[in-house]
């Protein structure tokens, strides 16, 4: 387990100053967090007045009921003097075999369609065959460099922007997408700062927070991401997955994004366009 050691010069009341800060996040009372979580409200006052230090146990009885992501989870243990208690190895760690295992099977199902496996900031982990044979019928993603960032490769006017279909309102889903699927629903610095490098692009929307998505085109329940290739627009929508009842930090912030044809014309012109590119190469 990779374990930060506390910091000797943090100020004593650090546990219930984070614990405060939860239940801004959560909007969550005093009283109502006594009443979900079975700790008397005074007891959270006193902690949070920093009167009282909280038991091991009472530290993560609060974490479980606010719902804190298991990596701050270890941050509000190591504030209130104990150890972490999930595992903060690498996504690629023996212990997570199992978990990559699946998600490897899982990609292999879907071909020929893209399936990618990305961390808590996008960054792209895992892909299936698919994934770059698709993108790369768009541009040369040999060519890119540093990091590879499935919003980056949206939003950069060298990577997939001029193939982008209804810019302005994907962006804007985009965005907004950013905030509804943070772990927790709360932005980590990692996530602000993905953010802030995505708006710095040229010809992104700046009312994205407030931005109302258009309704679908009939008998479509979701907004498809639409790429042009020669004049024709394909149409996918994504599916999402994570990993059910995690224990570690790695697998919480892991997600499967699977692309699916939005429509037949897609699911038809999808295999031609596969099957081009690799003739031509």
């Amino acid at each position: 387990m990779n374990v930060t050691s506390a910091d000797p010069k943090a100020p004593p009341n650090e546990f219930g100053d984070l614990l405060r800060y939860w239940r801004d996040v959560r909007g969550v009372s005093q009283l109502d967090l006594s009443l979900d979580a079975g700790v008397s409200q005074r007891q959270i006052s006193f902690i949070e007045s920093g009167r009282s230090v909280p038991g091991r146990h009472t530290v993560l009885t609060l974490a479980q009921t606010l719902d804190v992501p298991l990596r701050d989870r270890n941050a509000l243990l190591l504030a209130a003097g104990y150890a972490p208690v999930y595992s903060e190895a690498p996504w690629n760690a023996q212990e997570m075999h199992s978990v990559v295992c699946a998600l490897e099977r899982v990609m292999r199902q879907h071909e020929p369609f893209p399936a990618i496996v990305m961390d808590r900031n996008w960054n792209v982990l895992m892909t299936n065959d698919a994934a770059p044979r698709f993108f790369n019928c768009f541009i040369d993603m040999d060519s890119r460099e540093g990091r590879r960032n499935m919003l980056h490769l949206i939003f950069d006017p060298h990577g997939m922007r001029p193939f982008v279909a209804d810019w302005d309102n994907v962006s804007r889903s985009l965005l907004q997408r950013v905030y509804r699927e943070s772990v927790g629903h709360v932005l980590d610095g990692g996530t602000r700062g993905l953010l802030d490098e995505l708006l710095a692009y040229p010809g992104v929307p700046r009312d994205w927070n407030t931005y109302h998505a258009p309704s679908a085109a009939p008998a479509m329940p979701v907004i498809p991401l639409g790429f042009i290739s020669e004049g024709v627009v394909l149409r996918y929508f994504s599916m999402v997955t994570s990993v059910g009842t995690p224990q570690n930090v790695a697998a919480q912030e892991l997600r499967l994004e699977c692309m699916f044809p939005a429509d037949e014309v897609t699911e038809a012109r999808h295999q031609q366009l596969l099957e081009a590119h690799s003739k031509e190469r």
